[in-house]
């Protein structure tokens, strides 16, 4: 895996959640433009799986830091608290 410094991680996430921005506004355009359905409802796909890997940068970006940082500080009870901040996201996933 290769790794980036934070500052272009943080730039490629801000440029892709701009572009999703642009994306839900196209939308939102084509409803109110009333286009058909089917037109809309593939935007509304595609618009999820830019946020999906969205989500998965953000993650790479806290396992690479945030969690590698705890596991470094041999701090038990930090990394508790990342490892927990984990399963709770993915149990949010599950739902």
């Amino acid at each position: 895996m290769e790794f980036e410094l934070p500052a272009t991680q943080d730039r490629k996430i801000t440029n892709r959640l701009r572009r999703i921005e642009g994306q839900v506004r196209g939308v939102a355009q084509m409803v109110e433009d009333d286009r058909y359905c089917i037109e809309i409802l593939d935007q509304i796909q595609a618009v999820k799986a830019a946020l999906g890997r969205a989500e998965s940068e953000i993650l790479k970006r806290h396992a690479q830091c945030c969690v590698a940082e705890a596991i470094s500080s041999g701090d038990a009870e930090e990394q508790k608290t990342k490892f927990n901040e984990l399963i709770d996201l993915f149990e949010k996933a599950k739902r």
